[in-house]
């Protein structure tokens, strides 16, 4: 690891300021992710700034029946809250499903979201990777891909990467209409969560759209009033990152689909919000054959690699079998 000067701000502002005049500077929270790619040498900042007690660590209620999030709630705390269990039951399963008991204890919602990929190319300084060292290209495209992108990826040129999101708890922010709370040089500024994270488009070293110096202080969500649920495939029981995961919620009245969220991770460089899914759904019977057409219209712009076109089906298979059980609930 590469000597670093560490700085405790006194307030937010004073934290912005600092790392806005610091242009290979960086923020730390709980440091969960940031720490290990620093030993690595994948992330190389000079200046430290320690956030960690400076944004809240409370969980309030809003007055439409939504939550306000503190970027330092603890992932363990957001999982364990009543309000979130009973109200937006997705996102505490996606908590659940992520990472250990001792890293959620550690993890912050703000770093959550600002978690990089676990692409083996991007972590390992020996091998070429776009995100890490633009134009030196992707070693995943032809390499071991099996757990990469089949939506938005960028296939070819300097741009190319295949990366995927690791965040679950992103996923289901993002089928919750989240809205991210930012604190900048220029002041504060509110993010819808679907326009935080990025494709890699011709700079995949860009995970969001935050500018430098920006610090998130919570993530407001609104009020939902239907069933959701998160549900995620991986290779193990336990501390996997997903194969395919979903982020569903559905109202059905009458046996036809009234609302419907849905996002998917483990498919893409960002969580993936299934907008022409829910299109397709929105008015329709809530039943199989409908929730099967949803999946395969959102899916026909899959570009899936040599080894993980099994990602497609088992997408499909996932929308499907997760829609009939919530509409099932609703019934």
């Amino acid at each position: 690891m590469r000597d670093f000067r560490y700085e405790r701000a006194a307030d937010p502002g004073s934290a912005v300021a600092l790392l806005a005049a610091e242009p290979a500077g960086a923020f730390l929270g709980g440091g969960t992710n940031l720490v290990d790619l620093m030993k690595l040498g994948v992330a190389t900042p000079d200046v430290l700034v320690d956030v960690r007690r400076l944004t809240s660590a409370e969980i309030t209620d809003l007055p439409d029946g939504g939550l306000r999030i503190g970027a330092a709630v603890p992932n363990a705390d957001l999982a364990a809250d009543r309000r979130v269990r009973e109200r937006f039951p997705v996102l505490s399963q996606a908590l659940l499903a992520g990472a250990s008991g001792q890293l959620r204890n550690r993890a912050t919602t703000g770093g959550n979201l600002l978690q990089r990929t676990r692409c083996g190319y991007f972590t390992d300084v020996t091998r070429p990777c776009n995100k890490r060292s633009p134009g030196s290209g992707c070693g995943a495209l032809e390499g071991v891909h099996r757990n990469h992108a089949i939506l938005g990826q960028t296939l070819e040129g300097p741009g190319t990467c295949v990366a995927t999101h690791p965040s679950d708890m992103a996923v289901a922010l993002t089928a919750l209409d989240a809205v991210v709370r930012v604190l900048g040089p220029d002041g504060e500024r509110e993010v819808p969560i679907a326009d935080l994270h990025r494709l890699p488009g011709e700079d995949p070293s860009r995970d969001t759209t935050l500018r430098h110096g920006e610090l998130i202080t919570a993530v407001d969500l609104p009020a939902l009033g239907m069933p959701s649920r998160y549900r995620k495939v991986r290779d193990r029981a336990s501390f996997a990152f997903a194969l395919v995961s979903i982020a569903a919620a559905v109202r059905v009245t009458d046996g036809v689909v009234d609302d419907v969220r849905l996002a998917l991770g483990g498919v893409a460089h960002k969580p993936w919000r299934a907008i022409a899914a829910e299109e397709a759904l929105r008015g329709r019977p809530a039943t199989e054959e409908s929730f099967a057409a949803a999946a395969d219209a959102e899916l026909s712009a899959a570009t899936p690699l040599r080894d993980n076109g099994f990602k497609v089906p088992l997408a499909r298979n996932l929308v499907v079998r997760t829609l009939l059980q919530l509409a099932e609930g609703t019934r």
